[in-house]
């Protein structure tokens, strides 16, 4: 705004105008994108409100006591428990809010005036119950806030819940009431202790009396019973499961099309053909980006798939996607140049994460001081009596390939197949068949058993473009020397120029640049508590390990990053990261089932939607 002081031109602005601009600003609220985390903060904080209204001692407004001691007792129990089960079911549909999710903007409109109610009735709370419904009524204004699309629920689960949980619930509540039968006033009959169960678990004062107090005791263990089951089904209910991949067959050859033409530019690039991975084409279908949902994160990994110049296209949406279901999107050990385009294309920001080892194939040799370790190693492998072998897929016999697949599983840490960005799944598909597989041999000893022959060790390598390859997988029997892995890399190499790969990439190490820098001579603070952190971490996970490994083989490392929308979501996104990587896995009762891939595709408006490390 401009305003004329002493007849000269001035855009400076009266400070009465910036204090009724500020006024206008707090009258008017937030911004239409923040209101769900507005309106998710405050229905939290008003379910910790009314779990503590039907817990502290009520207070006593005179009117509003008065009136309530006109409604029947039961009443006042009922709106002491749904005073607290509200509370608790706010505080889970908490984060549907902050997501602006449909369902739970419409959960929160049922629950607000039940609480008000609740606290009303029971606690006599004038503000508790104003506050309940003013956000009630801001709810019901900002409708249009929140219009991302429900996350499928565990319906059946939640159902099955009930009904069993119910029945658990009703057989120890019995139990319980026929404990004090020596307590009761009077010989209430059978039918009638299973009423005084029923309406105990339902919040409210059964017909039996008890002696000594006893009324409490029972009456405050059926409301626990009743609530546990409540709060289990709620819980099963509100959980949404992610959705299943949608990596149709035809999506497939998409892919594989374009990583024919265009595959040499990442190479994490054969990763999207994961099939527990969903995938978005750009317009034009010429670039694509692959990703899983994985607790509301939407997490691509490397770079967009085709041509460079349909990136922005995928990439859009990619985002469009994401908003729809309010899903944070983030993105894996994109490369420098994919990193660029993401941050140009959605504002989102970067941050180093590590670096990719990569090894040329003419510059490798077991020559030379800095190779001394590695040479010894695998010399004394081979003086041991052990062989190697490196071959296309399709050139393994289908014995070959089945004792491999076998021995993969058989070696397998977990139970459950780790990887996510730079692991592929599986091995031997009919669609890969070249790929490379190195293996290690060793006739058994006289009198040893050996579940797979002479097979001791094997690798994976799945192609990066026409001339390149990526380590997807070591395996090795725990009986087998040391130093498997590093004679099945060499081999690799020294069978590389036959095979006419001329570039291999190997594991990915974390945060590797804050390692190296800490250990130099007269690093600074900083940065030693950087690496001493790290190498803190490393007790659990492979990351000075991983870095040390990859070192040996003195390879050339391409920066990596993980491309986020905000520093306070990095928590939550790096949880997200370790659960698709297969490093954290949830107790099977928190585990999510994956929705129908028909009920997560009615959701897509677009007709054509369908290991950040490697475990050494």
């Amino acid at each position: 705004m401009s305003v004329r002081v002493d007849g000269k031109k001035s855009d400076e602005v009266p400070s009465g105008s910036k204090r009724l601009a500020g006024l206008a600003r707090f009258v008017k609220g937030p911004k239409p994108e923040n209101v769900p985390a507005v309106v998710g903060t405050i229905g939290a904080l008003i379910g910790l409100a009314d779990i503590a209204a039907g817990v502290i001692p009520r207070f006593r407004w005179s009117r509003v006591h008065a009136l309530s001691e006109v409604l029947p007792g039961s009443v006042t129990q009922l709106a002491a428990a749904g005073s607290i089960i509200v509370g608790i079911l706010l505080l889970m549909i908490a984060h549907g809010l902050k997501r602006a999710k449909q369902q739970a903007w419409l959960a929160a409109v049922v629950l607000l005036p039940i609480g008000a109610a609740a606290q009303l009735i029971y606690r006599h709370s004038i503000p508790g119950t104003v506050l309940s419904l003013l956000l009630f009524v801001y709810l019901l204004r900002h409708k249009k806030s929140f219009a991302a699309l429900p996350d499928s629920r565990s319906r059946w689960k939640a159902l099955a819940n009930l009904i069993l949980m119910g029945g658990v619930s009703f057989g120890l509540g019995w139990v319980i009431v026929g404990s004090h039968a020596n307590k009761m006033i009077g010989d209430p009959p059978v039918l009638e202790q299973i009423e005084h169960v029923l309406w105990g678990l339902f919040g409210f004062e059964g017909s039996i009396r008890y002696t000594d107090h006893v009324d409490y005791t029972v009456g405050y263990s059926l409301g626990a019973l009743g609530l546990l089951t409540v709060l289990t089904t709620a819980f099963l209910a509100f959980r949404p499961a992610y959705p299943a991949p949608l990596l149709t067959e035809e999506d497939e050859d998409k892919l594989r099309e374009l990583l024919a033409k265009h595959g040499e530019r990442d190479s994490l690039g054969h990763f999207a053909l994961r099939r527990d991975k969903s995938v978005v084409f750009s317009p034009s279908g010429k670039a694509a980006v692959s990703y899983r949902v994985v607790s509301g994160v939407m997490l691509a990994s490397g770079d967009p798939i085709g041509d460079v110049e349909a990136w922005p296209g995928a990439i859009e949406k990619f985002m469009e996607l994401a908003k729809r279901h309010s899903w944070t999107p983030a993105v894996a050990g994109c490369s420098e140049t994919g990193g660029e385009v993401w941050t140009r294309e959605t504002g989102l920001d970067a941050l180093e994460m590590g670096d990719e080892a990569i090894v040329d194939v003419a510059d490798f040799s077991l020559t030379g001081r800095s190779m001394r370790n590695v040479r010894q190693m695998v010399k004394r492998i081979e003086r041991n009596g052990y062989s190697t072998k490196t071959r296309r897929v399709g050139d393994l016999s289908p014995e070959e390939l089945e004792a491999v697949q076998k021995a993969a599983n058989a070696w397998r840490d977990t139970e459950d197949e780790r990887g996510f960005s730079m692991a592929l799944g599986r091995i031997g598909d009919p669609k890969d068949l070249d790929a490379i597989i190195a293996t290690a041999h060793k006739d058994p000893e006289e009198g040893e058993d050996l579940p797979f022959g002479d097979l001791r060790a094997m690798q994976h390598y799945v192609p990066w473009g026409k001339d390149g390859s990526s380590l997807e997988l070591m395996r090795r029997d725990r009986s087998a020397d040391p130093g498997m892995n590093e004679l099945l890399i060499v081999a690799f190499l020294q069978a590389a120029p036959e095979l006419k790969i001329k570039r291999l990439s190997l594991n990915f190490a974390f945060f590797r640049s804050a390692l190296e820098r800490g250990g130099k001579l007269g690093a600074g603070p900083v940065v030693r508590i950087q690496r001493a952190v790290l190498i803190f971490l490393s007790r659990w996970f492979q990351i000075e390990s991983l870095y040390k490994f990859n070192e040996k083989f003195r390879p050339r490392w391409e920066p990596r990053f993980i491309v986020f929308p905000n520093s306070r979501d990095l928590p939550r996104i790096g949880f997200a990261m370790m659960q698709a990587e297969g490093f954290l896995e949830l107790p099977r009762l928190l585990r999510r089932r994956p929705a129908p891939a028909e009920e997560f595709l009615s959701d897509q408006e677009a007709p054509e939607q369908s290991e950040v490390t490697r475990a050494a």
